[in-house]
């Protein structure tokens, strides 16, 4: 976890299969512990041959079904459908906005004067994580509500939730940004 923290998480993504990832893995994160997820992730790439929305978006039902048989993943029904259904929103968006990423940003507040000082301080939500969530649902995106909305936009950097004591993003930042 503390390597994910260090080197991934709340570092701005702009590629449109990585932005797409982790959405879905957030989704599958609903009701479980993150590490939980982050510990599948190799075997959610696997399952999902690298998370290519096209691809994703073409899988029948019978696909649908080996994927549910997969160990690897967390075998939820409804998380396994959404996925698919996701990839499809996707590529709508895609033809809309031109990227996923386009799409996305579009929702980011406005960076933050300073950092928040508690943990405490941090938002489960807020209203660009509703809004998001509002229109993502629109879309045809399945297990965005506005938490995991937050929660996928602090971990794909939309957000800086890194508190004012943590390196991350700092002159100290021994793995910046590219």
């Amino acid at each position: 976890m503390r390597d994910y923290h260090d080197r991934e998480w709340g570092r701005p993504i702009h590629d449109d299969q990585r932005l797409f990832e982790l959405l879905c893995l957030e989704g599958a994160q609903a009701g479980l512990a993150w590490h939980t997820i982050l510990h599948r992730r190799e075997g959610y790439r696997a399952a999902y041959e690298g998370f290519d929305a096209a691809g994703m978006a073409s899988w029948d039902d019978a696909r649908q079904a080996a994927v549910l048989q997969d160990p690897r993943i967390i075998r939820n029904r409804a998380k396994v459908a959404a996925f698919r259904d996701n990839a499809r929103a996707t590529l709508r968006v895609r033809d809309e906005h031109g990227s996923l990423d386009a799409y996305l940003w579009r929702f980011a507040p406005p960076p933050r004067a300073t950092r928040l000082r508690d943990a405490a301080a941090v938002p489960a939500e807020t209203p660009e994580s509703v809004a998001l969530s509002k229109d993502l649902r629109r879309r045809g995106f399945r297990f965005v509500g506005p938490v995991i909305v937050y929660a996928f936009m602090q971990s794909s950097g939309m957000v800086d939730d890194h508190l004012a004591s943590c390196f991350v993003g700092g002159p100290g930042d021994p793995y910046p940004a590219a």
